[in-house]
């Protein structure tokens, strides 16, 4: 499925790069002549438009015949941003602009947006900081760190420590190649050697986007501070044995308002939720869940703007084994 990129400038000198997916017109803005929604995704902690994840649900949003664009977090395009900050999992500025830029752009859509691990931090912060004056429609987190320190520490741990590796060598390569281009004063080329999400969010993170360290950074950037102000109907999906997060730090039932619905499952891993009797006949379930939560919400007018409630028992579509729990029902 092709993607059309979009440049946007930024105020303060900086850009972001959005791609869509769907209905466009010469500009790779899509038409508005039907009224479908337009989905808006966050990625994870360096992701993009090519993690499995984002490219599975802009094939089902262009399957539905909806338009689908996917911002990119700065310097997660494939190119450097232009200024010394990057992004981090509590930056909620960037996404209220580019919701604006859309709403202003397409005002008779409705418009969704979902969030995915760090983009649904970022989104579930975002909701709880706007409240009722959040101007979407409706919105999707999945595997969020909800706990920024609470998932530094799990990391630390077992199998997990192998994300942490994975994910520590990408932000490195980052960080040495601004040094390289002068974005990024020499130091912070030995602060990238950090072997740990806490060392280097209390050495890089923190000191780029104005936090006094890593705890600083970690008590204002978490999104389950925020969970009680989100006005808008709001589904949250959780695996327990997601290895970003321990089962403690799923938020419980008094932190979680009546607008959003949390399903919690058995298995599902971070950013799993594969159905299917057998690995080679995948059943990628996730996005359909997502889809039709959407649906429910802008597509038919007679639909009230409560939250759908979670099943007591898994629906035929959830993954096998993986019945939800501490789901919210108020």
């Amino acid at each position: 499925m092709p993607l059309i990129r979009e440049r946007e400038e930024l105020p303060d000198g900086d850009f972001l790069d959005l791609d869509w997916a769907g209905p466009e017109g010469e500009t790779g803005r899509p038409a508005d002549a039907d009224g479908s929604p337009i989905v808006l995704v966050l990625h994870g902690l360096e992701g993009s438009s090519n993690s499995h994840y984002a490219r599975g649900l802009l094939a089902r949003v262009h399957a539905e015949g909806w338009t689908g664009v996917l911002m990119h977090f700065r310097g997660c395009s494939g190119e450097p941003n232009r200024l010394p900050r990057g992004y981090h999992s509590g930056d909620t500025g960037d996404l209220a602009y580019v919701v604006s830029l859309l709403r202003a752009r397409h005002p008779g859509r409705p418009l969704a947006v979902v969030g995915y691990s760090l983009g649904g931090n970022v989104l579930l912060k975002w909701l709880g900081e706007t409240g009722q004056s959040a101007p979407v429609d409706c919105a999707v987190a999945v595997s969020v760190p909800f706990d920024l320190a609470a998932a530094a520490r799990r990391l630390e741990r077992g199998f997990s420590r192998f994300y942490q590796w994975w994910l520590m060598r990408s932000l490195a390569r980052r960080v040495r190649e601004k040094v390289a281009r002068g974005i990024l004063p020499e130091a912070f080329a030995a602060h990238a050697r950090a072997r740990d999400f806490r060392t280097f969010d209390d050495l890089v993170t923190a000191p780029l986007h104005g936090f006094a360290g890593a705890d600083d950074y970690y008590a204002r950037s978490s999104c389950r501070h925020y969970l009680g102000g989100i006005r808008v109907p709001t589904l949250v999906l959780h695996a327990l044995d997601d290895p970003f997060l321990s089962p403690a730090a799923v938020p419980g039932h008094d932190e979680i308002p009546p607008t959003v619905t949390l399903e919690v499952y058995r298995g599902g891993g971070h950013v799993g939720f594969v159905a299917g009797p057998w690995p080679w006949q995948a059943q990628w379930w996730l996005e359909g869940r997502i889809t039709a939560f959407i649906a429910a919400r802008v597509t038919r007018p007679e639909s009230s703007p409560a939250r759908v409630r979670a099943p007591d028992r898994p629906a035929p579509s959830a993954p096998p084994g993986s019945r939800p729990r501490g789901c919210a029902r108020r």
